[in-house]
């Protein structure tokens, strides 16, 4: 069963509500590539009139967790998966439409294959880069992901 759109929103809703009622979105989801849309509101603004850091944290998780899950899901293996520490970099306020971009599915694969064939928790970095509507980078995240066999 592949991981769509659809199924990763309806997710947010039921599992992570807070992110879902912020306005966190996946828009698109392949096979290295993920984009997570959020647009600044009332319900997600900091005192300054932008996008609340955590927000914006929250949209950068996801774009980079939707790949581990798609992957694990692959794998067809019980699987679990845990951040383990994030950096983060704010450049630009956060206004309007963001969009965050992760284009490391790539590391993903070789770490799932060796923590099946060494049944050891296994570690890799992912980055999401936070873009807004003119293609001006607001933010950019990078996740340490942790992940081991059940």
């Amino acid at each position: 069963m592949n991981l769509e759109v659809i199924k990763i929103n309806l997710f947010l809703l039921f599992k992570l509500p807070s992110a879902f009622f912020c306005g966190v979105r996946v828009k698109e989801i392949k096979e290295t590539e993920c984009i997570v849309t959020v647009k600044h509101q009332w319900i997600n603004q900091n005192p300054f009139n932008s996008l609340y850091f955590a927000v914006q944290a929250m949209a950068a998780e996801l774009s980079t967790g939707a790949l581990v899950m798609k992957q694990i899901k692959k794998s067809e293996k019980n699987i679990s998966m845990l951040v383990a520490n994030n950096k983060s970099n704010f450049s630009k306020k956060a206004t309007g439409k963001i969009a965050f971009t992760c284009n490391d599915g790539h590391l993903i694969e070789q770490a799932i294959q060796k923590t099946i064939a060494t049944r050891e928790g296994q570690t890799f970095w992912m980055k999401s880069i936070g873009t807004n509507q003119k293609g001006e980078q607001v933010s950019e995240m990078d996740f340490e992901w942790s992940i081991k066999i059940k």
